[in-house]
């Protein structure tokens, strides 16, 4: 009863966003949806067509919009960033702390593509509502479980201030998610700064259909 209620709020919501969406700005191109063109296989030369392929799943068709796409414009790098993420979704935390941690790094950057892809694969890896709008709307963490609240406050020392993290804050990952656990919390939270950057630079837009549901922040 209570993930039918989530889903059914998260619906309603997102219909309301995709009806108030404004029309994108002039430099975005209609295909790709970002300031960049969308990448044709055959422009690219042999080693490109190769990891386009690779991108594109062993066949295909590679992503128009998000990192995929967008990466294709400098292939090596876009198979790197490719491999870097694959091998990231394995990580020793597991699936419902890859995806806190994701949300944490684009969060930091306002990043809207990445966020609405992350925030029903958070609900679907079983993340609670509360830990997902603490990142969200950059609430307290206290009353959330200690793993969460654990990242949620790396993710604020790391992006924010100074950017270093305390020693006790360290200490309790390591007890927490282990040595691995807590340096791959800190990798999955870079992964998607990275994309965050990238696809703030060229203003990516979402596709149709897709809501925003991430805030402006006040």
């Amino acid at each position: 009863m209570r993930i039918a209620s989530v889903a059914v709020a998260v619906s309603t919501v997102a219909a309301s966003l995709v009806a108030q969406s404004p029309a994108p700005p002039p430099d975005i191109n209609a295909e790709s949806l970002s300031r960049l063109p969308v990448v044709a296989r055959e422009s690219l030369d042999a080693e490109g067509q190769r990891v386009y392929d690779y991108i594109a799943g062993g066949g295909g068709t590679a992503p128009k919009t998000g990192p995929g796409g967008v990466s294709l414009h400098s292939p090596a790098p876009a198979q790197a960033i490719q491999m870097l993420n694959q091998a990231l979704r394995k990580t020793v935390i597991g699936t419902k702390y890859f995806e806190i941690s994701a949300l944490v790094g684009a969060r930091e950057f306002d990043q809207q593509y990445e966020w609405s892809g992350h925030e029903p694969a958070a609900l679907r890896a079983g993340v609670d509502q509360p830990a997902i709008d603490a990142i969200k709307f950059d609430r307290d963490v206290a009353g959330l479980e200690e793993k969460s609240a654990t990242i949620i406050l790396m993710g604020r020392q790391l992006f924010r201030g100074n950017h270093q993290l305390k020693a006790e804050l360290w200490a309790k990952a390591v007890r927490l998610f282990g040595p691995q656990g807590a340096l791959e919390i800190t990798m999955v939270m870079g992964d998607y700064a990275m994309a965050a950057v990238m696809l703030n630079a060229v203003d990516q837009q979402l596709p149709t259909g897709r809501p925003a549901l991430l805030p402006a922040r006040r």
